[in-house]
C-alpha cells in the first residue's frame, strides 16, 4: 500500500556569517553545525522512528548540497553510538547550514528512497534544492493527476513528497529572479493540507514554512550568529538557547534565513488557526511548548478535567485498594494530576519496555506484537487492586486490549476502570496522522446516532476487557490547552475539517464505510478532483 500518510519532524540550523563560533562545538568551527542536527534530531525522534536524514549546505566541496539519509532511528543512521564512524560521517558533511527529518511509515514502506530530505540537483544554484516537511497534503490525488494528466511527467513515489518537490521546481522554472518566499508562495496556493517545510537551496538560503492554518507544529530561535529551528521546541531547549528566545512561527508565515540575515513574512493570507489538538494530547515531547502552550501543563489540565468529571459522577469506590496507573509516558502527567485531585496514590504499576517504540506510529503488522512487549505490569502494585487506567487516547484499541488483559492476568487487579484523556475519535485525519478510513477506528461502530453515551461506552468496556470506560468530552480539550476551540483542528473527534478537501475525504470515507469499501485509504479510493 502507498505510503502518504505520516508523523515527522523537521529541524533546520544554519551558522551565518561572522560572528562567536563558540556555541558550535568545542574542537570545530563555523562548519560543526552537521554535529548538532542530528542532536536536534534525536530530540524530536518521537516524532518518527522509520528513517532519518539530513542534507548540509558548504559553497566549497563540489557537492554544494549533500545529503546523508537512511533507515533507522537517527543514533543508528548517524552512527552515534560508533564514536569513529560518527565522527567520519559529521566530518564528511560539515556545512554551514543543515535541514534533517524523522520520520515513519504507516504501511512498511521501508525503502530508503522515501527518507527524507528529498534533494533535486541543477546546474543552476537557485534550482538545486533539497526540502523535507510533517505534514500531509489532503489534495493530493488532485495534484497527482494533473500532473500526470498529459502523460508526459513520471513519478518515481507514490507519495505528496514528490508531488511538492516537483511543484516547487516548476515555480523555479517560470523565474529565476523571484525570492525563494515567492516561490514557495506560489507553489503553497495548491496546496491543502498541513505542512511545517524546510528547503535549502545550493546558494545558501534556508526557508522555514508553516502551512496557513498552523495545523503543523514550527518554531525557531536565534542567538547571536546561529539560527535553529524545529517542529518542537524541546530541539532548540537542548540545543542551549534560552526558553524566552524560542518562538513559534506564525501561520502563513515563511523565515527565509541567507548569508545576508534573517527575515520573516508571511506568504499567504491567514484565517482562524487550526492547530492539530492531538499534538499536546500524544505527538509531542511533553518537555515542548507549542504556540505558546505547554505539553505538559495542557496534559496536567487534562487530567484534572478527569479528576473533576469522576469525582461528579462517584461510580468508583475510592477506598485503599483504589490507585490511578498511567499508560506511560504520555499518560503520566494527566495521571498524576487526576489521582492528586481525587487524593488517591498515583502508581507505575506498567513498566515500558524503551527500546520497544511506539505502537501507534508502528506499521499496522507490527502493533499487537509490539504490545505484547512494550509494557511489563508489575504484580507488586496492581496485585488485589482496583485500578483506574490512564490512557492519552484509544484509535484501534490493539494496544489497549493486549495491555488490559495482561494487567488482570500478570499483574492480577481486581478491577480496572480505564478513563481516556481524550474524546473518541471518530473520523480519520487527512493532515498526516496515520488514521485514514472509518473502519480502522474503535470508537465510531459504539455511536448511537452519531452521540457518544454511556450505554456505548459500556459496550467499549466489554469489547475491551475492562470493568468501565469514560472519555473525555470535547469541550474539554480547549479548556486543557487554553486555546478558543475554533483555534483547534479537532477534526478526528469532530468530523468537521478546517479545509474544504479534509472536508470532502470525509464525506467519502462516511460513504464507504456504509457501503463496506474501507479496506483501502480514502485516497485510494476515491480521488479528488
Amino acid at each position: 500500500m502507498s505510503e502518504l500518510h505520516h508523523e515527522c519532524g523537521v529541524a533546520a540550523i544554519y551558522h551565518l556569517p561572522g560572528g562567536d563560533e563558540s556555541r558550535l562545538s568545542p574542537d570545530a568551527g563555523r562548519d560543526s553545525i552537521s554535529y548538532l542536527l542530528p542532536r536536534m534530531l534525536q530530540d524530536i525522534q518521537n516524532r518518527g522512528q522509520l528513517a532519518a536524514g539530513m542534507t548540509t549546505y558548504n559553497p566549497d566541496r563540489s557537492l554544494i548540497l549533500d545529503t546523508m539519509k537512511d533507515i533507522g532511528t537517527v543514533a543508528e543512521v548517524f552512527r552515534l553510538s560508533h564514536r569513529g564512524k560518527s565522527e567520519a560521517i559529521m566530518e564528511a558533511y560539515a556545512g554551514r547550514a543543515a535541514i534533517g527529518h524523522v520520520r515513519y511509515a504507516t504501511c512498511g514502506q521501508d525503502d530508503r528512497s522515501y527518507a527524507q530530505p528529498f534533494e533535486r540537483q541543477h546546474i543552476h544554484k537557485n534550482k538545486w534544492f533539497s526540502f523535507c516537511f510533517n505534514g500531509q497534503l489532503a489534495n493530493y490525488t488532485d495534484l497527482r493527476d494533473r500532473l500526470m494528466k498529459d502523460g508526459e511527467h513520471h513519478l518515481a513515489r507514490d507519495t505528496d513528497t514528490e508531488i511538492i518537490m516537483h511543484e516547487l521546481g516548476r515555480e523555479l522554472t517560470l523565474s529565476a529572479n523571484r525570492s525563494l518566499i515567492d516561490v514557495f508562495a506560489s507553489a503553497a496556493k495548491k496546496f491543502d493540507g498541513a505542512f511545517s517545510i524546510a528547503i535549502l537551496n545550493a546558494k545558501g538560503e534556508l526557508l522555514l514554512a508553516r502551512d496557513p492554518l498552523g495545523i503543523k507544529p514550527l518554531c525557531y530561535a536565534t542567538d547571536g550568529r546561529l539560527f535553529a529551528a524545529a517542529s518542537e521546541s524541546v530541539a532548540l531547549l537542548n540545543l542551549g538557547f534560552d526558553r524566552d528566545a524560542i518562538l513559534s512561527v506564525p501561520p502563513g508565515h515563511a523565515i527565509l534565513v541567507t548569508p545576508d540575515g534573517i527575515q520573516i513574512e508571511r506568504y499567504c493570507e491567514t484565517p482562524k488557526p487550526a492547530h492539530c489538538f492531538f499534538e499536546w494530547i500524544y505527538f509531542a515531547n511533553v518537555a515542548s511548548t507549542l504556540d505558546e502552550r505547554s505539553v505538559y501543563l495542557s496534559r496536567t489540565r487534562l487530567g484534572e478535567e478527569l479528576a473533576r468529571i469522576e469525582l461528579s459522577r462517584n461510580q468508583i469506590p475510592i477506598d485503599n485498594d483504589t490507585i490511578v496507573v498511567p499508560v506511560p509516558d504520555t499518560s503520566k502527567a494527566a495521571a498524576d494530576a487526576m489521582a492528586y485531585r481525587m487524593r488517591i496514590p498515583s502508581r507505575e504499576g506498567l513498566i515500558r519496555n524503551r527500546y520497544s517504540g511506539r505502537t501507534f506510529i508502528e506499521g499496522g503488522r507490527a502493533r499487537k506484537a509490539k504490545a505484547s512487549s512494550k509494557y511489563t505490569p508489575l504484580r507488586e502494585v496492581l496485585d488485589g487492586k482496583r485500578v483506574i487506567l490512564v490512557e492519552d487516547s484509544i484509535v484501534r484499541s490493539t494496544t489497549m486490549k493486549v495491555l488490559l488483559h495482561r494487567i488482570r492476568e500478570l499483574g492480577g487487579a481486581k478491577e480496572i476502570h480505564v478513563r481516556v484523556a481524550c474524546p473518541p475519535i471518530i473520523a480519520p485525519c487527512f493532515y498526516g496522522i496515520d488514521m485514514s478510513t472509518i473502519d480502522e477506528l474503535f470508537a465510531p461502530k459504539f455511536l448511537e446516532n452519531g452521540m457518544l453515551t454511556e450505554a456505548g461506552q459500556d459496550r467499549m468496556a466489554e469489547q475491551l476487557g475492562c470493568d468501565s470506560l469514560r472519555y473525555l468530552p470535547v469541550e474539554s480539550i480547549a479548556r486543557a490547552i487554553d486555546l478558543p476551540s475554533n483555534h483547534l483542528c479537532q477534526a478526528c473527534i469532530t468530523g468537521k475539517y478546517p479545509t474544504p478537501v479534509g472536508q470532502q475525504l470525509y464525506s467519502i470515507a462516511q460513504a464507504n464505510h456504509l457501503s463496506g469499501k474501507s479496506d483501502s485509504r480514502t485516497y485510494e479510493l476515491n480521488p479528488v478532483v
